[in-house]
């Protein structure tokens, strides 16, 4: 499935800076239906309400991280077929082979380049 430039996208993160760095490199690659959360419970209540095609979450929150957001999207027949990029300073083996087990998409480790992000989501919907 090629990118598809209506998609609605949910950006997942407690640091507003973040979620601007991932909006701006998402508007580059002309992708603006976007929706924002600050932790996984927030996130969790959109996507109850709005139709989202693909989750951009970050693994460390308070509340609900994105390892319990990846667990209860990929546990829930709704949205279990969401496509989900975890973006996470969480670099250790354990921590990519646990989000691997919950079925994520793909993982990126902060800090990332621009390009990073775009070859991620390609590879995701290429």
């Amino acid at each position: 499935m090629p990118v598809n430039k209506d998609m609605r996208i949910l950006i997942v993160d407690d640091f507003a800076a973040m979620r601007g760095i991932i909006r701006n490199i998402l508007n580059q690659l002309q992708l603006d239906n976007i929706v924002e959360a600050s932790d996984g419970a927030a996130a969790w209540e959109i996507l109850k309400k709005d139709e989202i095609d693909f989750i951009i979450s970050d693994w460390n929150m308070p509340g609900m991280t994105g390892i319990e957001l990846l667990r209860k999207v990929r546990n829930n027949e709704k949205y279990s077929d969401i496509p989900f990029l975890m973006v996470t300073a969480e670099a250790q083996q354990k921590n990519i082979l646990e989000a691997a087990q919950a079925k994520v998409s793909e993982y990126i480790i902060k800090p990332f380049k621009a390009e990073t992000l775009t070859q991620k989501i390609k590879k995701i919907f290429g």
